[in-house]
């Protein structure tokens, strides 16, 4: 599954450092025209549904979640999830991302429960739930293996795991942003696991709080190492689980914790350090584009790359179209997190129809697989 065009990661610093935006952005969009010559892009009209926002993990770049002692903290009834479902139907969507904060009073019961009911009254309807901090805070709160909790939410309804809580796979960043969240290891351990069992899942990526470009590459490096491994299983055994797709978006500081008291969690003595933080902190559109284009040439063994509109914009997710990505991500009816930090962009399906359509391309709705579905 490995290509002729695998580069190393000295490799990709020296590109990422020497070559433009531009040069960057043309060999990524050569690479995505090799693998889907069709002049088609796709997207999936999907619901975010945030089922708590009481987190004991409270991650210092995150403006939405709640202690689990607030009295602003909530989760939904599955009543409520429901109805939302339904909204989503309405407009021909497929699909839910379901997500959460780490919750400690709710049972592994309620969990299973959740699923059950969904499945029940939407036996059609893909559940892509439960990040690898999630799992992982399953198998530690209720004395399960990781195996074992992906295996009885999958028994209950659970379709395909997202790839959300990974932000940079490298373990002294996690230690700034994150410090009671999973390691780096363990997000890629819940991740192998769900292939050895059968379950595909997707990868992704925040940039822009205190990494380094390295350290950018350090986390593609070690999705693409996973993404072998898994994809080798495949080709021997074809009930074996991969990474669907993969996308990236830059930290948006806003409101968090992390913009605030930075300096306070972790002093930083080196002057050069301290520009190259000062950087990314403000990572935006150039960033944006610069960072997609290099994950489509690093990640050679990913079939997909989603842009992402919903941190940059329309503006900036139709360019993507243009710098390796052949998806430009959901249509997102809801969406809580970003919008927390004061990000919010919103768009209709016949914009996000259209934004395909004037970048030269063929729009087709598709399901989580990436096959044609619905309205094309």
């Amino acid at each position: 599954m490995v290509t002729t065009e695998r580069i190393t990661k000295s490799q990709a610093l020296k590109m990422y450092s020497d070559m433009s935006l531009a040069e960057l952005a043309e060999r990524a969009d050569e690479i995505t025209g090799r693998r889907h010559p069709e002049k088609v892009r796709t997207y999936v009209i999907e619901r975010n549904i945030n089922y708590t926002n009481i987190c004991c993990c409270l991650c210092r770049f995150c403006a939405y979640s709640v202690s689990p002692k607030s009295k602003d903290g909530w989760t939904l009834t599955v009543e409520q999830i429901s109805q939302k479902i339904e909204a989503l139907q309405e407009l021909g969507g497929n699909q839910i991302l379901l997500q959460g904060g780490m919750n400690p009073d709710l049972p592994f019961g309620w969990y299973e429960e959740l699923l059950r009911n969904i499945k029940k009254r939407f036996s059609k309807l893909h559940i892509h739930a439960f990040s690898p901090p999630e799992i992982y805070f399953f198998a530690q709160k209720f004395n399960m293996t990781v195996a074992k909790v992906i295996e009885k939410l999958r028994g209950a309804g659970l379709d395909s795991i997202p790839g959300g809580g990974a932000e940079i796979l490298v373990d002294r960043v996690r230690k700034i942003i994150a410090p009671a969240k999973c390691t780096s290891d363990q997000w890629l351990d819940v991740m192998r696991q769900a292939h050895q069992l059968g379950m595909c899942t997707t990868a992704t990526m925040m940039f822009g709080q205190v990494e380094t470009i390295q350290e950018r590459i350090e986390h593609l490096e070690r999705l693409r190492r996973l993404q072998d491994e898994s994809l080798e299983r495949c080709e021997k055994d074809d009930s074996g689980g991969y990474f669907t797709a993969f996308t990236c978006w830059p930290f948006q500081a806003g409101a968090t914790r992390l913009i605030n008291k930075l300096n306070c969690y972790d002093p930083i003595k080196d002057k050069e350090r301290e520009r190259r933080e000062d950087e990314l902190l403000l990572a935006g559109a150039h960033e944006q584009i610069k960072m997609t284009a290099m994950s489509r040439i690093f990640l050679d063994n990913f079939d997909n790359i989603q842009a992402s509109w919903v941190t940059q914009g329309p503006g900036i997710a139709q360019l993507s179209l243009k710098a390796g990505c052949n998806d430009i991500g959901s249509l997102m009816m809801e969406e809580n997190v970003v919008s927390a930090a004061g990000i919010t962009f919103q768009m209709k399906l016949e914009q996000l129809r259209q934004l395909i359509e004037t970048a030269g391309f063929q729009p087709k709705q598709r399901n989580y697989y990436y096959q044609p579905c619905g309205y094309n």
